[in-house]
């Protein structure tokens, strides 16, 4: 069994962590932090896991060491403690933002500020198995993934890759994100009264998900990615709509052999594209709680335009499970062990 401990375990994300590490078989939880909530039971901040733990949250310097150390903490902290947290754990996947970009000077530009541990940067290997398999598979420090640059990476990953996308373009994407993207505190937008009923625009321009989009489709080509992100009224999920325009005169044989041949193999990626129903495009109401991410797309052979979409679960495929997917990897179990959880309907 490997030992994990889970620091910043009291978040949307740091729940739904522990609710996938307490699943899986190789995994027994050591300890999961909350500074506010040490001495409580997790259940009693997650109540979904009543009844599956009798763990309770410590403070940080309860810390036991162990195997694996699973960082959700917010942004900018890990950092600050890389080196602490690496005396505790061999091996150490951080969910946040700090470890992403590979470039110190562009994770400046991107989040305003100096990076801390800038050493530390090239150690990381960038957690998306989907593009990235081959490193993970030989990585102590992994890094997370943005949801919304996952969504839009993956919306048009095989289409890039089979060449079919040219780079000269930039990508628009679009992309419809649910309330607990915004995390568990509440603020003047995320509060319910007056998050409920709207399709809220909430960052059009210059969103920090576009140099991780960048970064991960540089081996396919220098593109220029552009998110703009608007809240709707959901709780899970996140939903990307990428604006390209491809070659005239393409066939679907031509499109569905690029699909298949990008994501046949992958246990967590399905194509959904149907010529009729109510769920002919990827729709994360069904993904809510899985590690699955549903990609499609529509083409218009006249004129080139298409849309590239691809549907996931922002606290599963955009975080959580993704990270217990790299550690499957790392490990060298089974990729989707601990992860074989289906949507449900309605």
């Amino acid at each position: 069994m490997i030992r994990v401990g889970v620091v910043g375990a009291s978040g949307y994300t740091g729940g739904e962590l522990l609710r996938l590490l307490l699943g899986h078989p190789q995994v027994e939880i050591v300890s999961a932090t909350s500074e506010r909530s040490a001495g409580k039971f997790l259940y009693q901040l997650h109540p979904h896991l009543r009844g599956r733990t009798t763990l309770r949250f410590v403070s940080q310097t309860a810390l036991e060491a162990c195997d694996v150390l699973l960082l959700a903490l917010p942004h900018g902290e890990a950092q600050q403690h890389i080196e602490t947290y690496a005396n505790l754990a061999g091996r150490i996947i951080d969910l946040s933002a700090d470890f992403r970009l590979r470039d110190a000077a562009e994770y400046e530009r991107t989040y305003g500020s100096p990076h801390a541990a800038p050493d530390w940067i090239e150690r990381f290997t960038y957690g998306l198995p989907e593009t990235n398999r081959e490193a993970l598979a030989h990585s102590h420090y992994v890094s997370g993934v943005g949801c919304n640059a996952t969504a839009t990476t993956l919306a048009v990953w095989a289409l890039a890759q089979a060449g079919l996308l040219p780079a000269s373009q930039p990508l628009i994407s679009d992309v419809k994100v649910g309330s607990s993207e915004a995390g568990r505190q509440p603020g003047d937008s995320s509060h319910h009264p007056a998050r409920s009923g709207v399709a809220r625009p909430f960052q059009m321009v210059g969103h920090r998900h576009e140099a991780e989009v960048r970064q991960s489709l540089a081996p396919c080509g220098e593109y220029d990615a552009r998110i703009a992100v608007t809240s709707v009224e959901m709780v899970r999920g996140v939903a990307a709509a990428v604006h390209v325009t491809l070659p005239v005169g393409l066939s679907e044989r031509d499109l569905w052999s690029a699909y298949r041949t990008a994501w046949t193999s992958q246990s967590f990626v399905r194509i959904v594209h149907e010529s009729g129903g109510s769920f002919r495009h990827p729709e994360p109401r069904l993904l809510a709680g899985t590690n699955y991410a549903d990609v499609g797309w529509e083409y218009d052979p006249f004129t080139g335009r298409a849309v590239l979409m691809c549907a996931l679960d922002n606290l599963g495929k955009g975080a959580a499970g993704t990270a217990v997917q790299c550690l499957n990897i790392m490990y060298g179990f089974e990729e989707t062990t601990g992860l074989e959880y289906g949507g449900i309907y309605p």
